[in-house]
């Protein structure tokens, strides 16, 4: 596994071990002090002093390379070069040599052979001495070698190299970590990087967002649509987080697509809704009724029109206008049938001093009222007395005719009086004439009369 300190290259766990407790050594100094790379705080001497690499790392430099420590850091020579003598380039000058007068040479200079000197440090064989990781260049300077330009680096296929000043590293591009000298992809979606939906793909990854959001300019978040602006809801519209609710006006439902509302028909809820008659209008219903009728202000029941009253009847001025519930009747005036004479506007009278009145009731008293179709019963419906009491006499009251099919009987409520009581419902419309008969009995005197009401009852057609 390769790494950089300071621009040179280490490999192994044990040279890097070495080159972390190197670090360690440059990054803890004492009392404050802070001290450059390739320098130690000295406790003792209170300063920075140099350290020596070559002895602090194992195997600083690979291969045939030797360790040569410098002022604040190191270098890596070849051991070839490092041994062999300083030969300068410039030619060395031959020293004079006088001749030896014992020998009879002429008076001469003689060339005398090159002496070798031997130099007191490691020498380059240029004229520019360039540390690892750089080349001497032409104007004499160091160039900086690029080892990922000329492929000289030892980064793994998967890595990318990065060149840097005397070296290089190795490194992942974006999305990926390095783990067991190997690139390999980091699944972002694992940690959460989007906030609903994340697919990864190789070295990077994808957001995306649940249907009712969009994606936000970060491409990481969410956002709401407020889907209520584009109009999607045939009435009314309630935006959710995430989606959104249709509602409807009063009297409509929704759709079974959940955005359109359909009409409401309220008069198959119920037969009651109205009174009468339902009638659906969209969004709504209204009541109606029947003629005769109209709609009360609670607009569901009906009220009858007193056809009397308002004056809107066909009843000449000799006749006398009826209403009952649905409808009105004209009254002729009263006419007695002989022996039967007319005492006031609404009785007849047979005299007793007329032998034809003999088996006849004493008087004849006309009344009328209205009942509703089907009223339910038992019900009590009119109530007749006697306006005269004799002493020792006593009254039996019943229903004379008119009672054919017996949905009426009187029950005595007194000595004096009966109620005309309603057995059995009647549908109509239909017109009843009841006879009901007071029968005046008196043992004192031995007398016995009677007197008639003749109850006329108007039936409704309808219940109401």
């Amino acid at each position: 596994m390769l790494f950089e300190i300071r621009g040179f290259r280490f490999c192994s766990s044990a040279r890097m071990l070495a080159a972390l407790v190197f670090i360690l050594l440059c990054i803890q100094p004492g009392h404050g002090q802070t001290c450059t790379e390739g320098f130690a705080y000295d406790r003792r001497a209170r300063q920075c002093i140099d350290v020596d690499e070559c002895r602090i790392l194992p195997d600083a430099c690979r291969g045939d390379m030797r360790c040569v420590n410098q002022n604040g850091g190191y270098l890596c020579m070849p051991r070839t070069l490092y041994n062999q003598p300083f030969r300068p380039e410039t030619p060395v000058l031959p020293e004079p040599v006088y001749p030896d007068s014992s020998v009879g040479f002429p008076d001469t200079f003689l060339p005398a052979a090159p002496r070798s000197v031997e130099p007191s440090y490691p020498r380059v064989r240029s004229t520019a001495q360039c540390i690892l990781g750089y080349a001497p260049a032409e104007d004499g300077t160091c160039n900086d070698i690029d080892e990922c330009e000329t492929n000289s680096h030892h980064c793994n296929p998967t890595q990318v190299c990065i060149n840097t000043s005397g070296g290089y590293t190795c490194s992942c591009t974006e999305g990926y970590w390095l783990i067991g000298g190997q690139c390999q992809d980091i699944d972002e979606c694992r940690y959460g990087y989007c906030q609903q939906l994340c697919a990864n793909v190789p070295g990077s990854y994808s957001c995306s967002c649940n249907p009712g959001f969009i994606l936000n300019p970060d491409s990481r978040t969410c956002q709401d649509v407020d889907e209520c602006i584009e109009a999607l809801c045939s009435h009314g519209c309630f935006n959710t987080y995430g989606s959104f609710m249709c509602n409807c006006d009063e009297g409509f439902e929704l759709a079974a697509d959940g955005t359109t509302c359909i009409d409401l028909d309220e008069c198959s809820f119920s037969e009651f809704l109205c009174q009468y008659r339902c009638v659906n209008t969209p969004g709504s219903f209204s009541c109606i009724c029947p003629p005769g009728y109209y709609v009360f202000e609670d607009g569901r029941s009906c009220e009858d029109i007193n056809e009397c009253d308002t004056g809107n009847n066909t009843c000449t001025t000799a006749q006398v206008c009826f209403n009952f519930q649905g409808g009105y009747t004209c009254l002729d005036p009263l006419q007695c049938h002989p022996p039967y004479i007319e005492v006031s506007d609404n009785q007849c009278m047979c005299s007793a001093e007329n032998p034809a009145c003999r088996d006849k009731p004493f008087t004849i008293l006309y009344r009328h009222m209205d009942l509703s179709s089907g009223r339910s019963v038992p019900a009590d419906i009119f109530q007749m007395q006697a306006t005269t009491r004799y002493p020792g006499a006593f009254y039996i009251f019943q229903i004379k005719s008119g009672n054919e099919g017996r949905e009426f009987y009187m029950r005595q409520t007194s000595n004096v009086s009966a109620t005309l009581v309603l057995s059995r419902p009647i549908k109509g419309p239909r017109e009843l004439v009841l006879d009901l008969e007071m029968v005046t009995v008196n043992n004192v005197i031995n007398f016995r009369g009677s007197s008639i009401i003749r109850l006329t009852v108007f039936v409704s057609e309808h219940p109401f």
